[in-house]
């Protein structure tokens, strides 16, 4: 048993403080919004990201971020990509000198290019065996519902990974450990950029031989970015690889699949955000530190490049089918 707290208080957060408290362990969840903590403190029920699913009562609930970190021996980061440095700025002074800290998010910080646990160990000075990442093909609400699902947890101290592995494990919720946090880290940014172009396509109205070439050679850029910065190509074909973006790239409760499909039938960035609940999906953001990393490591990413032309640049979806499907021919 290990004391954990996670800090936000979203679909994926709120859903990894179940799974922790599942496992028996006492669990703080840190909501920004004061009142959103009471609500769910008082009914157990996330009404905001996951109405209808009771959550266990060794969840604490509080917006208090500071007895949120005391005495914590595993910090979830639930925040996203973008927020996650200035986040953690205002709370590294109340992190323990020995906790570990388990970053969720996907993504390059924009300005930096750096990966999420770069982030973290550059603003904390934590060192790397402090410093985790989880990944994995999980939708936040099939695995609040409990449906078998698998993940990884990622850390260059494989004690630390086990430790967090044993607090994880459900009946329902399988960790497995990895030592390359590099390629875990950078299949978990890649997938959302790559969903999007799926959701582009399904909007088009195109079926199952475009999705899966759309997959299968976005999981070929993804890999080819890993190995230019130091990923193990093995890590693409698990779990925190393929497995991570056939489920982002398949499923309607993917808010990256769902925000393309609404840009492939014709919607503004604003107008999609409309849709989906006032949320721009985080492969839009993606999409420009993934397509910046790619192009200072040499990287060629097609799909990225097309994704980002429509995100950033106005590009039609249809026309941007026409240009992909126009390149060059080559061997696979």
């Amino acid at each position: 048993m290990v004391a954990v707290s996670v800090m936000g208080a979203g679909s994926w957060g709120t859903t990894l403080a179940k799974v922790f408290a599942d496992g028996g362990n006492p669990v703080k969840l840190w909501s920004r919004r004061a009142e959103q903590s009471q609500r769910i403190q008082i009914t157990r029920e996330n009404h905001d990201y996951l109405p209808g699913l009771w959550l266990p009562n060794n969840i604490e609930a509080t917006s208090d971020a500071e007895y949120a970190l005391a005495d914590a021996d595993v910090v979830v980061l639930g925040v996203p990509s973008q927020t996650l440095r200035s986040n953690l700025e205002a709370w590294r002074d109340h992190i323990g000198p020995k906790t570990i800290l388990l970053s969720l998010a996907k993504g390059v910080e924009k300005k930096t290019h750096l990966r999420m646990s770069e982030v973290i160990a550059e603003v904390t000075e934590f060192e790397p065996e402090r410093i985790a990442v989880l990944s994995g093909p999980n939708l936040a609400r099939e695995v609040a519902l409990e449906q078998p699902a698998a993940t990884v947890i990622a850390c260059s101290d494989e004690n630390n990974a086990k430790m967090i592995q044993a607090a994880v494990a459900t009946k329902y919720f399988r960790p497995y450990t990895n030592t390359d946090v590099i390629g875990c880290e950078i299949g978990g940014a890649c997938k959302n950029v790559i969903a999007l172009a799926c959701g582009m396509a399904s909007g088009q109205g195109l079926g199952e031989n475009t999705l899966a070439t759309i997959i299968t050679r976005g999981l070929a850029e993804i890999t080819r970015l890993g190995d230019a910065v130091g990923a193990e190509a093995k890590t693409f074909a698990g779990l925190a690889g393929i497995g991570d973006l056939v489920a982002t790239c398949s499923s309607p409760l993917s808010r990256n699949r769902t925000f393309g499909d609404r840009l492939g039938r014709g919607d503004t960035l604003e107008q999609a955000q409309h849709a989906t609940r006032g949320q721009v999906a985080e492969g839009v953001i993606s999409s420009i530190s993934v397509r910046d990393l790619a192009r200072s490591n040499g990287v060629e990413m097609p799909i990225t490049e097309a994704v980002y032309a429509v995100c950033h640049e106005g590009m039609k979806v249809d026309e941007t089918i026409r240009a992909l499907m126009g390149r060059s021919r080559k061997s696979e």
